[in-house]
C-alpha cells in the first residue's frame, strides 16, 4: 500500500519561532511540545487573533499565542463565560422543563435568562443556594466541554424537540453560513447541550469552585420587549480564584455603603418617585451641591473662554431628521404632535404636512443654528460655545438607576466650531481643562480611550480617518496617550457622526465611570450648513467639537457623592458647619456663632435640641456634616468653640469662635478660587 503523507502545519509563536504540527493537532498539543508547566497553565488560545478552545485543531498555518491566567481579560472572560453555561446546566438540571435563553458573561459576572415551568413559577434568591451547590457538583464531574458543529435546521429541531422554544427561535435567526456551535458538558451523547458561539475551557473541572457567587434574581423580558415573556435573570459574579471573590464581595459591600440613593437619603439631597418616572426631585441642600457645582464649572468656562448659551427645549422634528438624530433616537425621544401619529406618518409629518415636535435629547443641532446667525469669519474662530441644557431621552425603565441614570438630566454640554489647523491646539486645551476640574473634584486617576468609526454612520472614510488621526495626535501633544493614563483604542465604539475620546474616572474604591468625552465632528456641520468665511473669501466648512467634562450633572453628583461616601470638600457641602449646644444655658452664644458664620459666607445651622451632645453628634455625623462646633456653659463664656471633624480620630480642638470662623472660611474657598 502507498504511505499516506501527514500534512503539516507551520505555527508561528510570539517569540518568533516556527513549529511544525501534524494536521489534527491543538493549542493544547504545542503547549505541552513546549513543556509541562505551560501545558498546565494554558487555558485557551489565540489563533491568528481569535480566542478559541485550546483543544480545537488547527486548520492551517497560524500564528498561535495561548492563553493562561496571566491574561486576565481574557481568562476572566472566558471563565465567566463558562460559569454561565454550568449555570444554565444546574437549572435544567434541577428544575426540569425550565426554558434556556441567552446567558453572557458581564464587567464583574455573568447571568442567564430562564422561562421557568407555570407550576414552579420565577425563580427568587432563596433559589440561589442551591442552584450554586449543583454548579459545584458539575464543576466537581470535571466534564469536558466538548465543541460541535452543527446544522441550524437540526439545532431547530432538537431544542423544538427539547420544547426549548426560545432557543429554537433565536437559532433561525443567525447569519446564513455562520457556523452554528453547540457545546455539550461530557462525551456522552445525551450529555446537557447549549447553543454557544465559545469558546470554553477544556472542561468544567478548570474552574475553582470556590471563585464564584450566584447575586441575585430579577425580572427581564425576552429579548428586552415587554410585550414578550417575562423571564428570570439569575446574575453571579465570578473571578479567578477565591482571593479575587473576596477582594470583590468587600468591594461591593463598600459599594452598598457609598449608594447614592442610600446616602441622598440620609442627609436629605434629593428623592425619586413614581409620579415622575426617570427625574430628580432635588431638595434644598442637594439642589446647594448642584448650585455650588454649576457655579464652579461655570468660572472655568469663563477662564477658558466659552461662550454660555441657552437653548430651546422643543424643536421642530424635521430639524431633528436633518441632523440625522432623527433616524438614530426616534424611538428614545419624547414627541409632542397635535395627534399622536404611527411611527408610518413619519414621513408625512417630516416633509411638511403636519406639525411634530421633539424635546431635544442633546443641544448640538441647536448650537450649529446659533453659529449660523450673521456671517463668521475665520478671525472669529474658534467660537467654544457652553450651555448646561436640560435634555430628555426615553431611557428604557429597567435602564434607570437613582441619578446615575434618568430621562431627564442637564449636561454641561459645549460645542467648539474651529478651523482645522486649530483642532491640535483646542482638544489639548480641553484634555488640560478637564484634568484641572477633575482634580479639584478629588479624581486623580482616570483612563483615555479612543473611540473608533462604528459600522453604521455617516461622513466618508476620508473624514474618518483624519478625525481619529487628530484625536491620536492631541491626546499626544498633551502628553497622556500613555499608559499611565490607561489609551487604548476601542474599535466599533464612536458615536454614528464623529470618533471620540473617552475619558473614565477611577472612584475610591476602584470603580471606573466614563464621563467626560470629545469628539471631532464634520458630518454635523455638513448636515446642517454650517460655513464661515476664509481667509481667501470662499466659504468653509469649520469642525465642530463636541465636549462634555462632567458629562450630566445628576449622574456626576450621583458618582461625587459615592467617591467620597457623602463626605464632600467642605466647598461642596450642602451643610458646612453646625453649631450644637450642650446646654440651653448655651442657645444664645450658639446663634451668635451662627450667624457671624452665616456673615461670612459659611453655610451654617444650628442644633439647639434638648438632647444628649454624643446623639448629635452621631446624627450629624450620618448626616455627613463636615465640621461640628459645640458650644456649652464654659465656651459662651470664654467666647470659644470646640470643633470636631467628621471621622477625625483626634480630639476635638478648642478655639476662640473668630478663629474658627477664618478657618473655615479658608477652607471653604472652591479650588479655583484658592
Amino acid at each position: 500500500m502507498p504511505l499516506t503523507m501527514t500534512r503539516m502545519f507551520k505555527i508561528a509563536l510570539p517569540d518568533g519561532s516556527v513549529r511544525e504540527m501534524p494536521e489534527g493537532s491543538t493549542p493544547a498539543d504545542v503547549a505541552a511540545a513546549i513543556g509541562p508547566g505551560l501545558a498546565k497553565a494554558a487555558i485557551a488560545a489565540k489563533v491568528d487573533g481569535e480566542l478559541r478552545d485550546i483543544g480545537r485543531p488547527f486548520e492551517e498555518d497560524s500564528r498561535l499565542e495561548l492563553v493562561t491566567n496571566r491574561d486576565e481579560a481574557e481568562a476572566l472572560d472566558l471563565v465567566r463565560h463558562d460559569f454561565a453555561h454550568i449555570l444554565a446546566e444546574a437549572v435544567q438540571t434541577l428544575y426540569p422543563g425550565t426554558q434556556i435563553t441567552f446567558g453572557p458573561a458581564t464587567d464583574d459576572g455573568f447571568y442567564y435568562d430562564f422561562a421557568p415551568t407555570a407550576e414552579r413559577g420565577a425563580f427568587t434568591e432563596e433559589d440561589l443556594p442551591a442552584i450554586e451547590e449543583e454548579m459545584r457538583r458539575i464543576i466537581d464531574r470535571d466534564e469536558p466541554l466538548v465543541r460541535e458543529v452543527w446544522d441550524r435546521h437540526d439545532v431547530r429541531a432538537l431544542f423544538e424537540k427539547q420544547g426549548e422554544r426560545f432557543k429554537a427561535e433565536w437559532v433561525m435567526e443567525l447569519p446564513e453560513g455562520e457556523p452554528i456551535t453547540m457545546y455539550r458538558s461530557g462525551s456522552k451523547p445525551d450529555a446537557w447541550i447549549d447553543l454557544c458561539r465559545g469558546p470554553h475551557l477544556a472542561s468544567t473541572g478548570k474552574l475553582d469552585p470556590q471563585s464564584f457567587k450566584l447575586t441575585r434574581v430579577s425580572g427581564a423580558y425576552w429579548r428586552g420587549d415587554p410585550k414578550n415573556p417575562m423571564l428570570s435573570r439569575i446574575y453571579g459574579t465570578a473571578w479567578l480564584n477565591k482571593k479575587q471573590l473576596d477582594a470583590h464581595l468587600v468591594r461591593l459591600e463598600e459599594a452598598a455603603k457609598r449608594d447614592h440613593r442610600k446616602i441622598g437619603q440620609e442627609m436629605d439631597l434629593f428623592h425619586l418617585q413614581a409620579e415622575a418616572h426617570g427625574s430628580v426631585f432635588w431638595h434644598p441642600k442637594g439642589y446647594l451641591v448642584w448650585r455650588q457645582l454649576e457655579a464652579y464649572m461655570r468660572r472655568r468656562l469663563d477662564a477658558a473662554g466659552y461662550v454660555e448659551v441657552k437653548t430651546p427645549q422643543l424643536m421642530d422634528a424635521r430639524q431633528w431628521e436633518k441632523s440625522g438624530h432623527w433616524g438614530k433616537y426616534r424611538e428614545n425621544m419624547f414627541v409632542v404632535p397635535d395627534e399622536i401619529p404611527s411611527t408610518e406618518d413619519d414621513k408625512a409629518i417630516l416633509s411638511g404636512d403636519a406639525d411634530l415636535m421633539a424635546l431635544k435629547p442633546m443641544n448640538c443641532p441647536a448650537h450649529v443654528l446659533i453659529f449660523k446667525q450673521g456671517i463668521t469669519s475665520y478671525r472669529d474662530l474658534p467660537i467654544r460655545m457652553a450651555e448646561f441644557g436640560c435634555c430628555h431621552r426615553n431611557e428604557p425603565h429597567g435602564a434607570l438607576h437613582g441619578i446615575m441614570r434618568v430621562r431627564q438630566f442637564t449636561q454641561d454640554d459645549a460645542h467648539i466650531f474651529v478651523r482645522e489647523d486649530q483642532l491640535i491646539d483646542e482638544i489639548k486645551a480641553f484634555c488640560d481643562l478637564l484634568d484641572s476640574v477633575y482634580r479639584d473634584l478629588g479624581f486623580d486617576q482616570y483612563a483615555i480611550k479612543l473611540a473608533l468609526r462604528p459600522e453604521q454612520r455617516y461622513g466618508s472614510d476620508e473624514e474618518w480617518d483624519r478625525a481619529e488621526q487628530v484625536l491620536r495626535d492631541a491626546v499626544a501633544a498633551a502628553g497622556r496617550a500613555t499608559p499611565e493614563f490607561g489609551w487604548e483604542e476601542l474599535p466599533g465604539e464612536g458615536a454614528f457622526y464623529a470618533p471620540k475620546l473617552e475619558f473614565h474616572l477611577t472612584d475610591a474604591i476602584g470603580r471606573t465611570w466614563q464621563v467626560g468625552t470629545i469628539q471631532a465632528d464634520t458630518v454635523l456641520p455638513e448636515r446642517l450648513d454650517a460655513t464661515y468665511v476664509g481667509e481667501d473669501g470662499a466659504k468653509h466648512r469649520p469642525v465642530m467639537l463636541h465636549r462634555a467634562i462632567l458629562g450630566t450633572f445628576e449622574r456626576f453628583i450621583g458618582i461625587l457623592i459615592e467617591h467620597h461616601a457623602g463626605k464632600f470638600p467642605l466647598w461642596l457641602s450642602p451643610v458646612q458647619t453646625v453649631v450644637a449646644t450642650i446646654v440651653s444655658d448655651a442657645d444664645s452664644y450658639a446663634k451668635e456663632v451662627a450667624a457671624k458664620l452665616s456673615k461670612a459666607g459659611i453655610r451654617v445651622e444650628t442644633d439647639l435640641r434638648n438632647e444628649k451632645i454624643n446623639y448629635k453628634v452621631r446624627e450629624h455625623s450620618l448626616a455627613k456634616v463636615p465640621l461640628l462646633l459645640v458650644v456649652g456653659k464654659r465656651e459662651a463664656e470664654e467666647g470659644t468653640v470646640a470643633l470636631r471633624r467628621l471621622g477625625s480620630e483626634e480630639r476635638q480642638l478648642v478655639m476662640t469662635a473668630d478663629e474658627a470662623i477664618t478657618m473655615i472660611q479658608s477652607e471653604a474657598v472652591a479650588p479655583d478660587q484658592r
